[in-house]
């Protein structure tokens, strides 16, 4: 709760003081701050080979989408952020990823009001190629209340994980969905509960990709990565209670 206070008072002294930067295609007085915070003050370029792509208006502010295309970039990825700068809890999930995954990611998350959303990669020469884009929202998203919750049995489906992978061409397009409230401790008495973390392993056990994710994401999240060849992948993840679940998906 702490942590939330002093953000709400970054934002609003940021609001007041702070001007937009320089070539931001999304102009935002928050940029120093999460540049500082979230890219520990990194080298930077705002690239347009990092395409972010939301819709013009989130019509449910619990479930909005967001597809990161960066397969543009050349170079190896040691680092991909995603995160939406006006909500409460800003971060969206942290990836990094091996030589096998694609520069390719979308998931769904919440958002609280109008907002930029910012993808950031990280590449081998120790520069964040940054994109961005802007989500328009009447608000609420993240103060709502839950609708998993709402749903009799719920905890009976906890961890159920729903996947398939999709040929396409050299790669194979992967689906993936976990029924969870992913509760972000914003309504009412209910604590944080929320996927924290994961990870995409092939058939042998090796990781193709590791993930941090935080209660941004919305409800029921949904995952989609792209993996070179067509691998028999399993997915592994765990929750912040400790509880963990996993699945085969071929």
């Amino acid at each position: 709760m702490k942590a939330r206070i002093v953000y709400a008072l970054v934002l609003s002294l940021a609001t007041s003081l702070a001007s937009a930067v320089e070539g931001d295609p999304q102009p935002s007085v928050m940029w120093d701050y999460f540049h500082t915070r979230l890219l520990d003050s990194g080298d930077f370029v705002f690239d347009d080979k990092v395409q972010v792509r939301v819709p013009p208006f989130a019509e449910d502010a619990r479930q909005v989408p967001v597809e990161v295309d960066a397969r543009a970039l050349s170079g190896k990825v040691e680092k991909v952020m995603i995160w939406a700068e006006l909500n409460p809890i800003p971060q969206v999930l942290n990836l990094y990823p091996s030589a096998q995954l694609e520069k390719f990611l979308a998931v769904r998350i919440r958002v609280e009001q109008a907002t930029p959303v910012r993808a950031a990669f990280l590449m081998d020469d120790g520069v964040w190629h940054v994109g961005s884009a802007r989500i328009e929202a009447a608000g609420g998203g993240c103060s709502a209340p839950s609708v998993v919750r709402a749903e009799e049995g719920w905890e009976s489906r906890l961890g159920q994980v729903f996947g398939a992978r999709f040929s396409d061409g050299d790669s194979s397009r992967l689906r993936i969905s976990v029924s969870h409230p992913m509760d972000n401790g914003l309504v009412g008495s209910i604590p944080e509960f929320y996927v924290n973390q994961a990870e995409l392993r092939d058939a042998q056990g090796a990781v193709l990709a590791r993930l941090d994710l935080f209660s941004a994401v919305s409800e029921n999240p949904t995952i989609t990565l792209r993996v070179k060849g067509q691998p028999h992948t399993q997915l592994w993840l765990r929750d912040n209670n400790g509880n963990e679940f996993s699945a085969q998906i071929r």
